[in-house]
């Protein structure tokens, strides 16, 4: 929605401040900051009998201008790099990326103004040219084709079918989805934990019948270590892990 003012129409303060920019015939990446705050309070002082849900967005961009009025005024800061921060980079950032954005809105409306000149005819063949297919000549098309040539063919069309296939893994059978409940290997640990005491990890695993099983024994000995039913030590790096029973 747009603010009539001064025989201007502005779509919000940006592009109030695009005006100026353009009507003072400012360089946008050195604004003369004191000169473009005074002009745009200027315009700001026409628009008091205006929607003051529209005002609000001139109203804060004014702030924004007389911040940075304030902080041109004072020593410049300093960054990491030892460079000096200029208060209008942010401005400046947010005027460029408005004004690209303007300019492609213009583009659009342009093409599709054009758009509109052009008519569009819908396809119309008869049913007759849909329904034709081109006869086949078999006479030319098995020209010059020998049983040699017809035999090379089909090596080729058969080595490439075999290429497709993964040596490794067409020789996988069908894998099942083994089932090895956690609690179930709980009540199995614990128990075997009561009737030998003290045992190695090892000679724990050595009962399992599958990797899954394997797996889920150790998880049920870190429940039954976290739940303080066994205690587990080794002495060296390398050596044998022991469980010993707290039942």
């Amino acid at each position: 929605m747009g603010i009539p003012v001064k025989l201007e129409v502005f779509e919000g303060p940006l592009d109030l401040l695009l005006h100026l920019i353009d009507k003072n015939k400012i360089d946008i990446y050195d604004i003369p900051i004191v000169e473009i705050t005074n002009q745009y309070m200027d315009y700001i002082r026409d628009m008091q009998h205006e929607d003051l849900n529209i005002m609000s967005e001139f109203l804060v961009m004014a702030a924004t201008l007389l911040d940075i009025k304030c902080k041109m005024l004072l020593p410049k800061e300093v960054n990491e790099e030892g460079e000096e921060e200029d208060p209008r980079k942010e401005l400046v950032e947010q005027l460029l990326q408005y004004k690209l954005y303007k300019y492609m809105a213009y583009e659009l409306k342009d093409r599709q103004i054009d758009a509109d000149q052009v008519l569009y005819k819908s396809p119309t063949i008869p049913e007759e040219v849909k329904g034709y297919v081109e006869p086949v000549d078999i006479d030319l098309l098995l020209d010059g084709l020998t049983l040699t040539r017809l035999n090379r063919i089909f090596k080729e069309v058969m080595r490439r079918q075999d290429d497709k296939i993964d040596p490794v893994r067409s020789k996988f059978g069908k894998i099942e989805k083994e089932e090895v409940p956690l609690p179930v290997k709980l009540n199995y640990v614990e128990d075997y934990a009561k009737s030998h005491k003290r045992f190695s990890f090892r000679q724990l695993l050595e009962q399992q019948v599958s990797r899954m099983h394997v797996v889920v024994t150790f998880l049920a000995v870190l429940e039954l270590m976290k739940m303080g039913t066994i205690r587990v030590e080794q002495e060296d790096t390398c050596g044998d892990i022991m469980i010993d029973s707290l039942i």
